[in-house]
């Protein structure tokens, strides 16, 4: 009966949701050992630069990030490559004239809603806006309205409805839709 007992343990584990820790902390000791923490612990723990996009980096080497991080959210990589694309043409510095930011070009608002600190650092600026990205695609069951909510405002775009009468929107749409080969 004894051997039954990790089997089990094993089973339930598989079984279960898995974990979101987006954010994995570091602390550094006086003797040099690195300490890892899926929580802020204290003011000693800050974020794991495990992946860095640094600025200037050409699409080329955008292209694994978006891959991992479309892996890891259930996301199609042809999809996000067209959106960063649209949004920023590759640069991790961008800036948009309302003030949207990086690779994904977040809304400033929107970024701290996805627990996004720095807008251009490629990599976390990928993952949020696969994040967020994904929860569209969730909540309108539709690529083309996730879209539209990504580009206009979710609060702009009706659950089932058309996209929003918005040139800037249906343009921008049209693009991510051409560009990632859906039709």
């Amino acid at each position: 009966m004894r051997p039954l007992v990790p089997f089990l343990l094993l089973a339930a584990t598989l079984a279960a949701p898995p974990a979101q820790a987006d954010t994995i902390y570091q602390f550094r000791d006086a003797k040099g050992s690195i300490h890892l923490s899926n929580k802020k612990l204290d003011d000693n723990y800050q974020p794991f630069d495990y992946m860095r996009l640094p600025a200037g980096t050409d699409a080329n080497k955008v292209v694994p990030f978006i891959r991992y991080y479309c892996r890891r959210h259930g996301m199609d990589p042809n999809l996000v490559r067209a959106m960063v694309e649209v949004e920023s043409g590759f640069e991790t510095k961008a800036v948009s004239p309302k003030g949207a930011a990086g690779l994904m070009q977040i809304m400033p608002g929107t970024g701290k809603g996805l627990g996004l600190v720095d807008a251009f650092d490629g990599a976390t600026n990928l993952e949020a806006g696969i994040r967020y990205m994904r929860s569209l695609l969730d909540a309108y069951g539709d690529v083309r309205l996730a879209l539209a909510a990504y580009n206009a405002g979710p609060g702009r775009v009706p659950k089932g409805g058309p996209i929003p009468d918005i040139p800037e929107t249906r343009d921008y749409v049209a693009k991510v839709m051409a560009r990632a080969g859906i039709r």
